[in-house]
């Protein structure tokens, strides 16, 4: 029976990994971009909810929405401002100009916000659900439900809309998509801000568990990673298996093995690196950064 729970409580841990994964895998199979900045955006977005329920007394699904919104700017502003023109730069540049991003996001929060950590609220409480001997809380439960909302929505909006098609195209080749008329900078601007979107959700669903400061996102974000390096860095659905894999991997190794639950990620992305750099689902790249 522990063995089962500790399952349930690593599918909702890990959907939100699988989340953060996903923006970072969004981002680099549309631009090539490992983003280093992509717990800073998800940071940042949570200290807008924040501000949005404490400051101006917004209900908390009306400032979830409105905390999106602005993710999915600042994600869009980044892409315009920072990297557009770096376009025509070496890949590890913009590799460096993501780090340089992280620290000056972070900077930014801590002088708005302080350096302080704040306990930020659920967005349920009450009983856990208790089915036979296994129990799941309310947030776990809202997580989840989350998580596989957002899912489902960036699997229609890639399998069945133009959008998603064209982002395809310019994921594939952005030579080519132009030369089709696609509007190839719209659409790494539109990349940019739906992996802010992602970053953000990640973030506010696990605020919670690890209350609100500048530094919340650290763990996450190598979590993020080895869910990315797991299921594949090219690969959108591996970045959810990923996710989830990491998530009950490490409640197991966690629960009967504490001392290791943290090195575990490390451990896990030095492993698949070794025994299959492309990951489980993701395809060999030769010029990804």
């Amino acid at each position: 029976m522990i063995f089962a729970q500790q399952i349930i409580s690593g599918l909702a841990t890990g959907s939100l990994y699988a989340l953060a994964a996903l923006g970072l895998v969004l981002i680099f199979k549309t631009t090539d971009v490992v983003n280093f900045a992509q717990g800073e955006m998800a940071m940042f977005g949570t200290f807008i909810m924040f501000t949005l329920l404490k400051t101006a007394g917004l209900p908390y699904w009306g400032a979830f929405v409105l905390a999106l919104a602005f993710a999915f700017l600042m994600g869009a502003v980044i892409e315009r401002v920072a990297l557009r023109p770096l376009a025509q730069a070496p890949l590890i540049s913009v590799l460096i100009a993501t780090l340089g991003l992280m620290q000056i996001i972070n900077g930014v929060a801590g002088w708005i916000w302080g350096y302080q950590a704040r306990p930020f609220p659920t967005a349920v409480s009450g009983s856990p659900i208790r089915l036979g001997d296994l129990v799941i809380t309310l947030p776990d439960l809202v997580n989840l439900a989350v998580s596989l909302v957002v899912m489902t929505g960036f699997f229609l909006l890639f399998k069945f809309t133009k959008l998603g098609i064209a982002m395809r195209a310019v994921a594939e080749n952005r030579v080519a998509a132009r030369l089709m008329g696609i509007p190839t900078d719209r659409i790494l601007s539109l990349t940019w801000g739906l992996g802010g979107v992602l970053a953000a959700t990640a973030g506010i669903l696990i605020a919670p568990v690890t209350n609100l400061d500048i530094n919340m996102m650290a763990d996450m974000q190598i979590k993020a990673f080895t869910a990315a390096v797991l299921g594949g860095f090219t690969s959108l659905p591996g970045a959810v298996v990923g996710g989830l894999t990491l998530g009950v991997l490490e409640n197991l190794v966690g629960q009967f093995v504490p001392q290791l639950k943290t090195p575990f990620a490390f451990g896990l992305i030095v492993l698949v690196l070794m025994l299959r750099p492309s990951g489980l689902m993701g395809t060999v790249q030769r010029k990804k950064v």
